[in-house]
C-alpha cells in the first residue's frame, strides 16, 4: 500500500520524506495571473498559482525542520509565519499546483537534512611557520618603502 503513488491533491496527509508528512489543512493555494509570455490567454485566466504553507502553525515537523526550514525560506517566510511560493512556469493550473507543491516538499527536505557538525582543527606547525614567514617578508617590503630607510640594515 505505500508503494502506491499518492495524489498530493487527494489525500489529507502530504508525505514529505520517511514517516514525516504535512496536513493537506496547512497548505492553501490562491490562482493568480501570471505574468510573461502566454498570449491572448495570460491576461484572461488565472493560471499563476501562490502555494502558503502555515510552517509556524504546523505540529507534524519536528521544531529543529521547522527551523532550517525558516532559514532556508528567507524572504519567502512572512513575518505570520508562512512559506509563500508563486509559482507561473507553466501554462495550466495543475502543472503550476503540481511544481509549487514540489518546490515546498523540496525545501522541506532539505531541512530535514541535518548540518555536518565543524570539527575544530589547529593549524599545522608548517602552516604557522609559512604565515610567519610570509608577514616578515611584508613587513620587510614595507620597511623599504619608508622615508630615510637604508638598504644595509
Amino acid at each position: 500500500m505505500d508503494d502506491e503513488p499518492v495524489d498530493p491533491h487527494s489525500a489529507s496527509r502530504i508525505p514529505v520524506l520517511g514517516k514525516i508528512h504535512i496536513r493537506k489543512e496547512d497548505i492553501s493555494e490562491e490562482f493568480i495571473r501570471a505574468s510573461g509570455p502566454g498570449g491572448q490567454n495570460v491576461n484572461k485566466v488565472s493560471t499563476a498559482v501562490q502555494l502558503r504553507f502555515n510552517l509556524a502553525g504546523n505540529d507534524t515537523l519536528p521544531e529543529d525542520v521547522k527551523s532550517r526550514a525558516a532559514r532556508i525560506a528567507g524572504s519567502r517566510l512572512t513575518q505570520h509565519g508562512e512559506i509563500v511560493l508563486q509559482a507561473d512556469r507553466f501554462r495550466t493550473r495543475e502543472r503550476n499546483r503540481e511544481d509549487a507543491l514540489e518546490r515546498l516538499l523540496d525545501l522541506l527536505r532539505r531541512a530535514m537534512e541535518k548540518p555536518k557538525p565543524r570539527k575544530a582543527t589547529k593549524p599545522t606547525l608548517g602552516s604557522k611557520k609559512r604565515r610567519l614567514d610570509a608577514k616578515k617578508q611584508r613587513g620587510q617590503i614595507k620597511k623599504m618603502r619608508g622615508r630615510g630607510a637604508s638598504y644595509d640594515d
